[in-house]
C-alpha cells in the first residue's frame, strides 16, 4: 500500500516556493526603492527650504548649481551675498512657499511656486512681508537636484 504524504509536507513544499518568491521580490525592492526624478526633486527643493529656515546659507548654497542665473544678472555669488546680509541684516526672516507646481523634462526640470518673505524684529507681527511669483529651473546634477535659474516679481493683487 502506498503512503500517503501529509498535507503539512505539501505546504512545506509551497512555502519553499514562497519563500523563493519573497526573496526575489525583496532583491528587486531597492531598484523599486529608487524615488521618481520629481520625489527627489521636491525632497531637495526642502533641504533648500529648511537651510534657510534655519539660517544655514552655505548649506542653501550646495543646492544652487555653479551656473546659476536670477533676476537682473544675479550670479551664484551674488545669490550668497544677498542671501547672508538677509540674515546678518534681520533678526528673523523666513520665506513660506505655496504648493509646488513640478514639471520634469528629463534632467531638468521647472518649479513654480509663490513666496511669502517676512522679516522683522521676530515680535507679534513681521516689519515687512512681500509675496512673489516665483519661477525656478533645476537640474539633475550628479543624483541630487541643483537650482540653476531663478525668477521671481511681487505678486499682483
Amino acid at each position: 500500500m502506498k503512503r500517503r504524504m501529509p498535507r503539512r509536507k505539501a505546504h512545506a513544499s509551497w512555502g519553499h516556493h514562497g519563500l523563493v518568491l519573497v526573496a526575489l521580490l525583496l532583491a528587486l525592492l531597492p531598484g523599486c526603492a529608487r524615488s521618481d526624478p520629481e520625489t527627489r526633486l521636491r525632497a531637495d527643493f526642502l533641504q533648500l527650504q529648511s537651510a534657510l529656515d534655519e539660517r544655514r546659507a552655505g548649506d542653501f548654497m550646495d543646492g544652487i548649481s555653479a551656473d546659476f542665473a536670477g533676476n537682473q544678472g544675479l550670479d551664484r555669488a551674488a545669490l550668497h551675498n544677498m542671501l547672508r546680509l538677509q540674515m546678518l541684516g534681520r533678526a528673523s526672516s523666513s520665506v513660506t512657499t505655496g504648493p509646488l507646481e513640478v514639471a520634469v523634462q528629463g534632467d531638468t526640470a521647472t518649479v513654480r511656486f509663490t513666496a511669502l518673505a517676512t522679516g522683522g524684529s521676530g515680535r507679534f507681527m513681521p516689519d515687512s512681508a512681500n509675496v512673489y511669483d516665483v519661477t525656478t529651473g533645476w537640474r539633475d546634477e550628479g543624483g541630487h537636484w541643483r537650482m540653476y535659474y531663478a525668477q521671481w516679481q511681487p505678486k499682483r493683487p
